[in-house]
């Protein structure tokens, strides 16, 4: 028998005191906020428990709140096809202190986890081979995090004398160009190519 969102987060609760500090139902949407180190008791118990059966992890995901001490929340979906609900757990997190893999439980993680790792630098300990899954080998950085600049900071491009792909810093040619978004129905002062013929603009273009 399945329980409404409210009386199955107390059930949680109740089962988990240590493990989850708090939940909120918002949207027609349970939400479990943990403990780092208590994710795979809770992710066990969300999938055997018999009022959970949370036996499909959807996605996992980061979120990056870089003026925070612990500046990623990592975010689990979870889905019970059989009681037909669903959870959220999320958990906080920096970039040095890793979180334990869930991989034992749900063989998918494995790569949703990798995903993590690429895209914020989330660790994940007991991962089986935790390595980039999105970007390149080679690749600096972390593409989804608030502060990775967004022209990144290499370049890839093949060298056709060296016959293979080669890396090369950003360099950008223009520092700063000024855009007039105020009034884009406005033509440049220059004269465009090609528009010579239109002669002096203040005689209504007649030469």
């Amino acid at each position: 028998m399945a329980y409404s969102l409210q009386d199955l987060g107390e059930h949680i609760a109740r089962q988990l005191p240590a493990a989850i500090q708090r939940k909120t139902v918002i949207h027609d949407e349970l939400t479990l906020q943990i403990a780092r180190e208590e994710i795979v008791k809770v992710m066990k118990f969300l999938r055997d428990d018999p009022s959970c059966r949370f036996e499909i992890l959807i996605d996992i995901c980061g979120v990056d709140w870089p003026a925070r001490a612990n500046r990623f929340d990592v975010v689990y979906h979870l889905l019970s096809p059989r009681l037909n609900q669903r959870i959220r757990v999320k958990l906080e997190t920096d970039q040095s202190k890793p979180i334990e893999s869930v991989v034992g439980l749900f063989s998918v993680a494995n790569w949703f986890e990798r995903e993590a790792y690429d895209m914020f630098g989330v660790l994940f300990s007991g991962h089986p081979d935790l390595r980039r899954l999105l970007t390149d080998y080679g690749f600096q950085g972390h593409p989804m995090r608030k502060d990775f600049p967004l022209t990144g900071y290499v370049e890839v491009r093949y060298d056709d004398e060296q016959k293979r792909v080669v890396y090369e810093a950003v360099e950008l040619t223009q520092e700063f160009r000024s855009f007039d978004f105020e009034s884009p129905w406005e033509g440049p002062e220059y004269v465009l190519p090609g528009d010579e013929k239109a002669g002096d603009r203040s005689t209504g273009g007649k030469g």
